[in-house]
């Protein structure tokens, strides 16, 4: 047996033993949203624009239970939705959960990524969150997702970051070291692994850093064990993200929490290093915002966009664009209407008057001009708004 096949059989084993995520299986739809995993409102992200059509095929590699899955059908009506998993065991709980929920526009299959060739078709949106870094071959994973892409397709990916995960990482090999020939055992290893927990001063880096971050998650046996006992993980800083995605051979669109990327955050009150950043390459400037702020608790993982050309992208600059595009409420948004409200990311936003009657009136057949015209808005006020994904803008 190869190393590879022995890795993914361990994995599965692992899942199979801990199905993941071990979210409760509800006979409703899952509350609240992810906008990644709303079709229009990541279209939107990503290009500035509505997408044209709804009616879309959505891949999410490696499903695990389905959590994920259950959402993208639910956040897209019109969309057809297809799981693969290698653990029998997880997929078994995914099918139960999206049944029970009546997320019924998807199917499930036993594969692995390395696998995916197996299906019929591409894909306009294809999810993969938490499972690239588990695999034996990540670029063989992402090419092999890659080629299912559809030309101006998305693809969504989280894959964990080592500067946020070192003490995940010094726990894990405790852990490994302790077990010794039951490696392997998981229910053998997360007992090892509460025993040093609950035996480490309340000082210690490690405890602090889990109760920190993790507690809430790793109650559940079934977290722990996919944080602290599983048998393969690599983790990522920028440097060897982009070597990722660049093997890829998809262009990269962007992070997902641009916020984090900005460095004037850190540096902006030195305008002499902040120029002195501008002569580095974008990539570069990714690498010195993560290493002066390591312990931010975004960098334990990265997540961000890929895309099959052509993808459009609109900054709406052009005046007479902006006057004649239709705008639409950003359906990942909370508390509307409301002039308080909470963003696509859950951030509170607040409205102003003429902001919140501009959006009472945008209802996907007004433009921007014929809205504005009884309104003191002017087209910066409705780029911001553009720019804060809180209305998605089409053209005509």
């Amino acid at each position: 047996m190869s190393d590879s096949q022995s890795i993914s059989n361990a994995v599965a084993k692992l899942y199979n033993t801990y199905p993941f995520p071990p979210e409760p299986l509800l006979d409703e739809p899952p509350p609240g949203y992810n906008w990644r995993w709303k079709w229009s409102s990541a279209y939107n992200f990503c290009t500035g624009q509505k997408p044209d059509r709804e009616n879309i095929r959505i891949l999410d590699a490696g499903c695990g239970t389905g959590v994920g899955t259950e959402y993208l059908v639910h956040l897209n009506p019109e969309a057809s939705v297809v799981g693969i998993d290698l653990s029998e065991g997880a997929l078994e709980v995914a099918k139960e959960r999206c049944q029970r929920s009546g997320a019924n526009r998807v199917e499930f299959h036993h594969l692995s990524l390395f696998d995916v060739e197996q299906l019929e078709g591409e894909f306009d949106l294809i999810n993969c969150v938490g499972v690239l870094h588990h695999t034996p071959d990540p670029i063989r994973g992402i090419q092999a997702l890659a080629k299912k892409l559809a030309p101006g397709g998305l693809f969504h990916i989280f894959v964990y970051g080592e500067l946020g995960r070192r003490e995940i990482q010094f726990m894990q090999e405790a852990i490994a070291m302790l077990q010794g020939k039951k490696r392997g055992d998981y229910r053998d290893g997360v007992q090892v692994g509460r025993q040093i927990f609950a035996s480490l001063p309340e000082s210690n880096r490690i405890l602090q850093r889990d109760k920190q971050l993790w507690a809430l998650e790793n109650h559940k046996d079934e977290n722990f064990a996919d944080m602290y006992v599983h048998p393969q993980e690599i983790d990522y800083n920028s440097e060897t993200l982009f070597e990722l995605v660049d093997a890829s051979g998809l262009e990269f669109v962007g992070f997902s929490n641009p916020g984090y990327w900005n460095l004037e955050r850190i540096l902006g009150q030195n305008p002499e290093l902040m120029e002195r950043a501008a002569n580095l390459s974008e990539r570069q400037r990714y690498r010195l915002v993560e290493i002066l702020d390591p312990d931010n608790p975004e960098i334990t993982h990265y997540e961000f966009f890929l895309s099959r050309p052509p993808l459009p992208h609109t900054n709406w600059s052009d005046e007479q664009a902006l006057l004649g595009a239709t705008p639409e409420i950003n359906p990942c948004i909370d508390g509307f209407p409301s002039k308080c409200i909470f963003d696509y990311n859950y951030q509170v936003v607040k409205l102003s008057d003429e902001e919140f009657k501009f959006m009472q009136a945008c209802n996907g057949s007004l433009t921007v001009e014929e809205i504005i015209k009884d309104l003191e808005l002017g087209l910066p006020e409705i780029r911001k708004l553009q720019q804060q994904q809180l209305i998605m803008l089409s053209g005509n």
